[in-house]
């Protein structure tokens, strides 16, 4: 059974099992040594010995409770094996939704109702994302079937990968394009196959888009009223009324789409502009030397 190792240390599986005990605890108020047994598949024994080190150490942190048959928080409880975090919580809750996880692979237990404003699901195959993460960690370059925006037709490319992408909707291999000479995204749907994998030449180091990083400045519209700046305030965590974002050079393009800050039509009302962008000039001359 695993238990404290010598020197009074924590064993990693034991304290993976401990933080999964608090995590309930925290978020459902109480758990069961049966949420132990089944979750990592260890004997009711095994539990009961997790959960009396947890008690030696932490006495006024649970109780067990003999007509639930649970463990429940004290009103002082208070988490030594995670960090709550409000965005984990929501994320594993957004997982749930979209059908990337099942409830019974969460920590959550019995999850709140919740759900989440559909996706358009964009097609993914696995036999396309493979060869290139074994491109990106094998430092090699890939022949690729592409259709892109500007093309009637699909065309063959030859890339090197270099790094996985995700622009807050679709998913890019950031890569080297041999034919244009240059370091561009390739969304992942839109690789129709792939085909010859050979040996790649371009160092990532090279690529000054993806190795540079920026601060955005973004603050709240001067137009709209003082309650509704407020409320944006308090929505993105601004201080005095500006936020600042850091982020790849290669990722402003999207990020500005994304939130509509490249639209510079004055006749949009304050509340379809309700974020500005503060230091615009300044991001556009580096992505102009970049």
């Amino acid at each position: 059974m695993d238990q404290i190792e010598p020197g009074g240390q924590i064993s990693p599986r034991v304290r993976q099992r401990l933080m999964f005990f608090e995590q309930r605890i925290y978020w459902e108020g109480r758990v069961s040594r049966t949420d132990l047994t089944s979750r990592f598949a260890i004997s009711a024994p095994q539990a009961s010995i997790d959960i009396s080190l947890y008690l030696e150490a932490f006495p006024n942190n649970v109780f067990y409770d003999r007509s639930l048959k649970e463990y429940v928080a004290t009103r002082d409880f208070a988490p030594h094996f995670f960090t709550p975090d409000a965005r984990k919580y929501l994320t594993q809750l957004l997982l749930i939704a979209d059908h990337a996880m099942s409830p019974g692979e969460s920590w959550l237990g019995a999850a709140p109702a919740h759900d989440a404003v559909p996706r358009m699901r964009r097609k993914l195959a696995a036999e396309t994302l493979q060869p290139i993460v074994l491109a990106i960690k094998r430092r090699q370059a890939i022949e690729i079937r592409y259709q892109s925006m500007s093309a009637a037709e699909p065309e063959l490319r030859s890339v090197a990968p270099h790094a996985l992408f995700f622009d807050g909707h679709r998913w890019h291999a950031r890569a080297w394009c041999y034919r244009k000479s240059s370091f561009g995204d390739f969304v992942l749907a839109r690789i129709l196959s792939v085909g010859e994998i050979k040996p790649g030449n371009v160092p990532a180091a090279l690529d000054g888009e993806w190795q540079t990083f920026v601060p955005i400045r973004l603050g709240t519209n001067p137009q709209l009223s003082e309650g509704q700046r407020r409320a944006l305030e308090l929505d993105y965590g601004m201080i005095d009324g500006s936020i600042e974002i850091r982020m790849r050079l290669c990722a402003v393009y999207y990020f500005i789409r994304h939130f509509g800050l490249d639209l510079t039509d004055e006749t949009l009302p304050p509340a379809r502009r309700q974020i500005v962008w503060l230091n615009r000039g300044e991001i556009e001359a580096l992505y102009r030397s970049a």
